[in-house]
């Protein structure tokens, strides 16, 4: 499809660039409709950053057509941006690549679980300031806490067996009592903007469909049906546990058979068609279902290497 042709944030800096991905990702993975209401204090909140750098983000995404201006303050979203490819308009910024490879490394054991600021600085050849703004992105997430003097730690991962399994059975409590709550009330919008996401996956079936894609696709499914019951508490506990499981999933992504994908994208297109349906009980028995096939399988990466930082 078209997209804007402007500069690829020509003159903003990696920050900016990073915000700007993850705010256009968040965009698509919720299903906000064209005229939805922008918020610079919640995505600061939700980011861990200060407005300044949002209110610079929002900008580029204005710059590209994401986002326009309101009629009387503020911005809105500008078009639907379910079928946007933002890797196009928006490549992975150095502080994002960065991002990733802690989050890899992490997962496969080459990174301690407490690590201190002036450990990594060497390790990745960056400043203390990129160091901490990392840092800071890890624990807006839930996915690092800061330790007394200079260090941090980092939130257990799924990767032990007992830890993984508990998660599963956590997560069908939970995702199964908020789609039978009697509060549930689904969005077409937003339902449609799921389906949507599904079908390009499925569309690109025989092409190389990236981890972080499907991981976005997959965990914007789970977070948005348990949202739809209304309940906050909830809602948090399905976004920890994505989390949890993107530390985990990013040492062994990119080896998930896209047989696998295809058969997780029908599964919840299955579920879709239920809730649109309202047959909340089959809708529920499916969910428990493709939960507990979910659970048995499961990625084998390497095993763990010993970290020259824990040495």
């Amino acid at each position: 499809m078209d997209t804007p042709t402007a500069a690829h944030g020509e003159g903003a800096s990696p920050l900016q660039i990073d915000l700007a991905r993850r705010i256009l990702e968040r965009i698509r993975d919720a299903g906000w409709a064209a005229g939805t209401r922008v918020s610079v204090p919640e995505l600061a909140r939700a980011f861990g950053v200060s407005r300044s750098p949002v209110s610079a983000a929002l900008e580029l995404l204005v710059q590209q057509g994401v986002l326009a201006p309101m009629p009387t303050r503020g911005l809105q979203v500008a078009r639907d941006v379910s079928d946007l490819d933002a890797a196009a308009l928006l490549p992975n910024s150095p502080m994002e690549d960065l991002y990733r490879r802690m989050m890899r490394e992490r997962a496969l054991g080459e990174l301690p679980q407490e690590v201190s600021e002036a450990e990594l600085i060497p390790r990745y050849g960056v400043s203390r300031g990129v160091i901490r703004k990392l840092l800071m992105r890890f624990a807006a997430e839930g996915l690092v806490q800061r330790l007394p003097g200079h260090g941090w730690r980092f939130a257990d991962t799924l990767v032990d067996e007992d830890a993984y399994l508990e998660s599963y059975e956590f997560r069908i409590a939970v995702e199964c009592a908020a789609l039978g709550s009697p509060r549930f009330k689904a969005d077409p919008q937003q339902l449609l903007a799921l389906r949507r996401a599904h079908e390009r996956i499925l569309e690109d079936r025989g092409r190389d469909t990236g981890g972080d894609e499907w991981f976005r696709v997959n965990a914007a499914f789970h977070e948005k049906l348990v949202a739809f019951s209304g309940n906050r508490f909830l809602t948090d506990a399905v976004r920890q546990q994505n989390n949890l499981r993107r530390m985990q999933e990013s040492a062994a992504f990119h080896e998930l058979p896209a047989e696998r994908i295809e058969q997780s994208c029908k599964e919840h297109l299955a579920i879709l068609d239920a809730v649109e349906a309202g047959e909340m009980e089959w809708a529920e028995a499916l969910l428990r279902r493709h939960l507990r096939e979910a659970s048995d399988f499961r990625w084998k990466p390497e095993p763990p290497r010993q970290s020259a930082l824990s040495r």
